[in-house]
């Protein structure tokens, strides 16, 4: 059938574009000059909270997405990002994330020893929050030493965090910790909504905290009592397996409220420090984590492995360490914890 008149001309032929479209695609991308900083609050379902000019006084809340120009690279909590587009933090506004600044230290977990697949739990913190229960739920010393070692690979500081005191005494597993030398401070759930909290606070003031713990020890109470302002979901220990429920589904930062007596609108005052609640856990794999890296934590171990064979596991017959802690150098406490935190990469809790 004739689809054109008699007076057909070019303009009114259809030309069908390619596969790849009509104009050819270029490799040159916007360099987004104008893009402003911010830090990632939270992450949920491809939605990212992004708090921009942050630490002053015009600071606001902005929705995000991942931009296109970023492929498969993943935005966590804590990362400080470059964002575009509708900055105002208006209901219903959307910028774009076009770029993830590098990051200063990145704490990394695995499902387990055979899961292959490393997660990226939080980015850019200074110091890592190990929240124990001294009782109901018991303590797990084998996870502990875990998020340890996960703490010591990250360059993070460790601070053990143990609460419930008032149901058991502390003092038999800060004896089992003293040769590491980790601050720890103790809590009790009679006194969180008082002296307690500016307690734990005292660790936290101008730094970035993750709080990490297995379920039902109480970290999201402690961080309740910590940001009074926000308020998270909290459950109960089950009576009968001695476990706890996950009520905390994603990692969110908060900002510590000030110290007392601090003027508004000063530094202290705008940045005074931040907690990163996360997800409770039941298991806490290492398998993406190097043993040769946990000596770095141990400055006075270190010197001694010069004369160690390749490869060394330092928990093997030829180590060097024996000889430089017999001579003296270091003390066989600390050397016990080296290797107690290396046997518990490989060792399953239970063991």
């Amino acid at each position: 059938m004739r689809r054109y008149g008699k007076d057909a001309d070019e303009d009114d032929i259809r030309n069908r574009p390619g596969r790849k479209g009509s104009r050819p695609r270029t490799r040159i991308r916007p360099k987004h000059e104008d893009a402003a900083d911010a830090m990632i609050l939270t992450v949920d379902r491809g939605r990212l909270t992004c708090l921009v000019d942050a630490g002053t006084k015009s600071e606001r809340e902005v929705m995000a997405m991942k931009s296109r120009e970023l492929g498969r690279k993943g935005v966590v909590v804590g990362d400080i990002v470059n964002v575009v587009g509708d900055l105002s933090g208006e209901p219903d506004t959307l910028a774009r994330i076009v770029r993830v600044e590098e990051r200063t230290s990145v704490l990394r977990r695995t499902a387990d020893d055979d899961d292959p697949f490393e997660r990226i739990v939080v980015a850019n913190a200074q110091q890592l929050a190990i929240v124990t229960a001294l009782a109901d739920p018991e303590p797990r010393p084998r996870l502990i030493d875990r998020c340890l070692v996960a703490a010591y690979d990250a360059g993070m500081e460790p601070l053990l965090v143990l609460t419930k005191s008032d149901l058991a005494s502390a003092e038999p597993l800060l004896e089992a910790y003293a040769p590491l030398g980790i601050k720890y401070v103790v809590t009790r759930r009679d006194d969180l909504e008082t002296e307690g909290a500016e307690a734990v606070r005292e660790h936290l003031r101008g730094q970035a905290t993750v709080f990490i713990g297995h379920s039902g020890v109480g970290k999201t109470t402690l961080v309740n009592a910590l940001v009074p302002l926000h308020q998270r979901s909290t459950g109960i220990v089950n009576a009968v397996t001695g476990r706890g429920r996950h009520t905390t589904v994603s990692a969110l930062a908060l900002r510590l409220p000030p110290p007392p007596g601090v003027k508004p609108g000063s530094k202290k005052a705008l940045d005074p420090g931040w907690v990163i609640d996360t997800p409770g856990f039941r298991s806490f794999g290492l398998s993406h984590i190097e043993p040769s890296r946990v000596i770095h934590a141990f400055p006075d171990l270190e010197p001694g492995t010069v004369d160690c064979p390749r490869a060394c596991s330092h928990d093997e017959q030829d180590c060097a360490l024996d000889a430089w802690v017999a001579d003296g150098h270091a003390e066989q406490a600390r050397l016990y914890s080296l290797r107690r935190l290396l046997s518990s990469k490989e060792a399953r809790e239970g063991d």
